[in-house]
């Protein structure tokens, strides 16, 4: 069963510079880790009050495994963002910057009764703006997006050529 939908063109550009936005987000985020030498995801996982707090603890109680999650932490936010960014491996990027930012939530999430120590711009009970960045890397996932205006559409005609050309054969 093939459905096919179009989309206006002020849909699809919503949804690009979604994409875009929410790409340079995690790609400064990203670089700004990368050029910190201070900083450590220690202190936010060290906050941790709901279900992945003994993970957490685990991580920050052994300083190999804190560099290895402070290391990809900081290059899964450059290669999801550059992703965006660049509407390559669009859906790949979009739902590994949505699991990203789950673990984020899953270890602080604000939820009447958990006291956080980690500052914060506004109040926020149960949706911030984490779990709503998370959600609209999961819009970008499902939306065409990267084939539009990206890497992607370049490899799509590519393979759209070969397919011809292998049945032309």
């Amino acid at each position: 069963m093939s459905t096919s939908i179009n989309y206006s063109k002020w849909q699809l550009a919503v949804m690009v510079a979604l994409r875009l936005l929410t790409g340079w987000h995690l790609l400064y985020e990203g670089i700004y880790k990368l050029l910190n030498t201070e900083w450590s995801s220690k202190a936010f996982l060290g906050d941790s009050k709901w279900i992945l707090s003994g993970f957490a603890d685990w991580i920050i109680s052994n300083e190999g495994v804190l560099n290895a999650v402070d290391f990809l932490n900081t290059w899964g936010l450059i290669a999801i963002g550059l992703g965006l960014i660049l509407g390559i491996f669009t859906r790949v990027a979009a739902f590994a910057g949505a699991a990203l930012l789950m673990l984020y939530y899953l270890n602080n999430p604000p939820l009447t009764g958990l006291e956080s120590s980690l500052s914060s711009e506004g109040n926020y009970m149960v949706i911030n703006k984490t779990l709503i960045e998370a959600v609209t890397l999961i819009a970008i996932a499902v939306f065409p997006s990267g084939h539009l205006i990206g890497l992607d559409r370049i490899i799509m005609q590519k393979s759209i050529k070969k397919e011809a050309y292998d049945e032309q054969k």
